[in-house]
C-alpha cells in the first residue's frame, strides 16, 4: 500500500493533473544561430574576397587613373624665332654691367629675338622669388600682341648669372646645338645641390 501511494505521488501533483512524468526541459537554440551567422558571414567575405580579384571593368579603370601631367610651353616659345629691327633702348645705370657692353646688348637681343630658346633655359641665380619662370624673363619684361618687345628687365643687367647663362645658350646655339643638348648643358654646368632655379619646363625631346 505504502508503494502505491508513493508511486501516485511522484505521477500526480497539482501542477501536473494527469500524472505524465516531467519532461526534459528543450535544449537552448542559441548555439545553432551562432554557427548559422559564422556560416553566413563566411560566405559574405569569400564573395566579397573573390570580387575584389577580379579586374575592374575598363570603364572604371580609366576613371580612377591618374590624369597625365601636361606641362605647358612657355608662352613666348610659341612665338619662335622672331627677328625685330626696332628695339626699345636698353635701361639707364649710372655703372657699369658685371660683363662688357657688347655682350650685354647681344645677350638682350637674344632674348627677344630666340623665346624659343631661352623660354627653355632655366636661372640659377634666385630671380623665381621674383616670379622669373626662364631666364629669358631676366632681360623681356612686356612684349605686345606681335610678340615684339616693348619693356626691358632691368634685372638681367645687373646680373652676372644671369648673363652668363644666356650668354652660354646663345654661343650654343649659334653652332647649331639642339635645344635639348643646351639645356642639358646648362643644367650640368648650374644646377648643383642646394641652389634654386626658376621653374622652366623641359624642351620636347625632338627639339
Amino acid at each position: 500500500m505504502g508503494r502505491k501511494s508513493a508511486a501516485k505521488s511522484q505521477t500526480s501533483s497539482p501542477s501536473n493533473p494527469s500524472g505524465t512524468p516531467p519532461s526534459e526541459p528543450g535544449r537552448s537554440s542559441t548555439p545553432l544561430i551562432a554557427v548559422g551567422i559564422v556560416a553566413v558571414l563566411a560566405i559574405v567575405g569569400l564573395v566579397a574576397f573573390t570580387r575584389s580579384g577580379q579586374p575592374e571593368p575598363a570603364a572604371q579603370v580609366a576613371q580612377t587613373a591618374p590624369a597625365p601631367v601636361v606641362v605647358d610651353p612657355p608662352v613666348s616659345a610659341k612665338l619662335g624665332p622672331h627677328p625685330q629691327t626696332n628695339l626699345p633702348p636698353l635701361p639707364f645705370q649710372a655703372y657699369a654691367p658685371p660683363r662688357p657692353m657688347e655682350t650685354v646688348r647681344a645677350v638682350y637681343q637674344f632674348a627677344a629675338e630666340h623665346p624659343e630658346v631661352l623660354g627653355y633655359v632655366p636661372c640659377f641665380c634666385g630671380c623665381e622669388r621674383e616670379g622669373h619662370r626662364g631666364n629669358d624673363d631676366c632681360f623681356v619684361k612686356a612684349r605686345n600682341s606681335s610678340g615684339d618687345v616693348t619693356e626691358w628687365e632691368p634685372h638681367g643687367l645687373d646680373c652676372a648669372v644671369c648673363l652668363d647663362v644666356a650668354n652660354e645658350a646663345m654661343q650654343m646655339h649659334r653652332t647649331g646645338a639642339s635645344l635639348t643638348s643646351i639645356r642639358a648643358a646648362i643644367e650640368k654646368k648650374w644646377n648643383r645641390p642646394g641652389t634654386g632655379h626658376t621653374p622652366t619646363p623641359m624642351p620636347h625631346t625632338d627639339h
